[in-house]
């Protein structure tokens, strides 16, 4: 991902707040050799992002079965290739004429995304993908009431469902993270797209304002 260096988004913490909160995420696997064999793959699957579990963060997912795209995961260990794994934060288009005064500017869109490279591992342990399962659910059922669980369905139909999937890990080896919010601008067109933005009807625009109020405020 391009990063200007006005754009970067370094801390960690942040960057796991944008994972956690658009945990709904796009796996892309490429296993394309010299030869130009194979396709890229891509699934749109819901992550579990664990920061303390390695030296970058683990990521947790399962597909089904019948998606080939697991299959790519052996190729890759093989060749000592990486996966991809895109979180795409807030965003919204943003007006020149949103920064009032001051130097001219051009229309452009704002966005938080969030990269995570790395090699996924199937996991093949019954119980450890029955957890994985609970874990998942539980955060998506968080705050729900009633929250549903698993434990009220039968053990025959969950060996069922198990069978029927492929959980996986992917330990983070390296993370790219971009905060492109107008901060590269003059602090007064800054605060006053801001302005704009975090008022917008868009529940997608209001929430890029807020990371934008957010590192405005951080500014000196």
């Amino acid at each position: 991902m391009y990063v200007p260096e006005a754009f970067r988004l370094d801390d960690r913490d942040a960057v796991a707040e944008v994972m956690r909160a658009f945990d709904f995420a796009l796996l892309v696997t490429a296993t394309c050799d010299t030869s130009g064999g194979g396709v890229p793959q891509a699934s749109h699957l819901p992550f579990l992002y664990d920061p303390d579990a390695g030296p970058n963060g683990t990521l947790h997912a399962h597909m089904a079965r019948a998606n080939p795209q697991w299959q790519d995961f052996a190729i890759l260990a093989e060749r000592g290739q990486e996966a991809l794994v895109i979180f795409q934060g807030p965003h919204s288009y943003i007006s020149p004429t949103w920064y009032g005064a001051g130097s001219p500017n051009v229309p452009t869109w704002n966005y938080l995304a969030v990269h995570a490279y790395g090699v996924p591992r199937v996991i093949e342990d019954a119980v450890a993908k029955r957890a994985l399962l609970d874990r998942l659910v539980a955060v998506q059922e968080s705050g729900l009431e009633p929250a549903w669980s698993t434990a009220g369905l039968t053990e025959k139909y969950m060996e069922g469902m198990l069978r029927g999937l492929v959980a996986f890990e992917i330990p983070v080896t390296r993370l790219e993270a971009k905060a492109k919010l107008s901060q590269n601008k003059a602090r007064a067109q800054f605060a006053a797209a801001t302005a704009v933005v975090e008022t917008a009807a868009d529940p997608l625009a209001r929430a890029t304002g807020q990371w934008m109020r957010r590192v405005l405020e951080q500014q000196p």
